[in-house]
């Protein structure tokens, strides 16, 4: 993804090492081993644009690199992308935002 992600900014909803141990037994694996499926994993995780959490409790969806959109939304100060809790929001990058999310965002 280094090309994708190497001009511009970006968002990433980066899940947390518990999250990637939340999926089923082989995913990984099977995920790994399929350059394709990997691909359109990781690009499920990124919108192109900086959007800080802000900005994000204002929307109720968002195209991700991959071209699939996501769901937001917000209970009470929680926001959720998809079903997936935001757990640590608007960590700054050079080139972006990433937020920490507690599950693997997996495109339907």
């Amino acid at each position: 993804l280094v090309e994708t992600l190497q001009s511009g900014e970006f968002t990433v909803f980066a899940p947390t090492n518990a999250a990637f141990a939340q999926l089923p037994a082989g995913t990984l694996e099977a995920v790994l081993a399929d350059k394709a499926l990997l691909t359109d994993i990781l690009t499920y995780h990124v919108v192109a644009g900086s959007v800080d959490a802000g900005t994000a409790k204002t929307l109720t969806s968002a195209t991700m690199v991959n071209g699939k959109a996501v769901t937001i939304r917000t209970e009470g100060k929680k926001l959720f992308i998809n079903d997936s809790r935001v757990v640590l929001a608007d960590v700054k990058t050079s080139n972006g935002i990433v937020h920490v999310i507690d599950a693997v965002l997996l495109p339907q």
